[in-house]
């Protein structure tokens, strides 16, 4: 085992007692607000708003794999499917999930339907909800844009490894006037998204989502360890830069 994996390894372990510890420590004491993402507000207010109206929400989960790092911000899409599903049970239109990759749309579809069965409501599930629009970045593109222009679409989330194709169906999603929060791990997509989508999610703001959203003692540490873990990656940085000018050998 070389020194890399050694430390990768203690990495993990470290980030994993670091969220229990403050998980525990969380349960104790008054939860501390985190500073304010106006997307994640918007999205609230679209979810009502949506179930008044007896419009669809989309989320649209991208075509990273099941594996590596890629498949990190579609589990964030998947949180948020629960979270919109379990509020949009009362209206008329379920909301629907999109995915460019097979074993994603899998992965909704049993989102969806664990959702719905945990809520009493599985006679209402199908497998529509969750649909495989295309296997090819622009074939999957050009799967989900009738879904939103005929599927009375009012708001879409966004989350997912995207390429530049993101920007057609952020682009659908604007002129169909809904709200549209957006957020990826590709440096192309955000660019593409930052200039298209209306609420985008800008780096580690992505993966806070399940804390804004459906906060609980376990997301929250998850979030302050990623903090604390974020300053110590900084001090390193720093300490090391210092010490090759004193002229140590690192």
């Amino acid at each position: 085992m070389n020194l890399s994996t050694i430390l990768g390894t203690v990495f993990v372990l470290a980030f994993i007692l670091l969220v229990l510890g403050l998980g525990i420590w969380g349960r104790k004491r008054p939860a501390r607000l985190f500073r304010d993402i106006p997307a994640f507000a918007r999205l609230g207010r679209a979810i009502g708003m949506a179930v008044e109206a007896g419009s669809r929400l989309h989320v649209s989960l991208g075509r990273g794999g099941t594996t590596g790092a890629q498949i990190a911000p579609a589990l964030v899409g998947l949180g948020l499917l629960e979270r919109i599903a379990r509020a949009a049970l009362v209206s008329d239109s379920p909301p629907v999930a999109t995915s460019g990759e097979g074993a994603l749309a899998v992965l909704s579809q049993d989102t969806l339907r664990s959702t719905y069965r945990s809520i009493g409501a599985a006679g209402q599930y199908s497998p529509e909800f969750g649909q495989l629009t295309g296997v090819t970045p622009f074939s999957y593109a050009a799967g989900t844009i009738p879904l939103i222009h005929d599927g009375h679409i009012t708001a879409s989330v966004l989350t997912g490894n995207f390429g530049s194709e993101v920007a057609l169906i952020a682009d659908a999603a604007e002129r169909n006037g809904g709200m549209t929060l957006a957020g990826s791990d590709n440096l192309t997509a955000q660019a593409v998204l930052y200039a298209t989508a209306q609420e985008p999610l800008i780096g580690e703001d992505l993966f806070a989502a399940g804390a804004y959203t459906r906060p609980n003692s376990w997301q929250t540490a998850s979030l302050r360890a990623q903090d604390v873990f974020r300053w110590v990656l900084v001090a390193a940085i720093l300490i090391g830069a210092i010490l090759k000018l004193l002229g140590f050998e690192l």
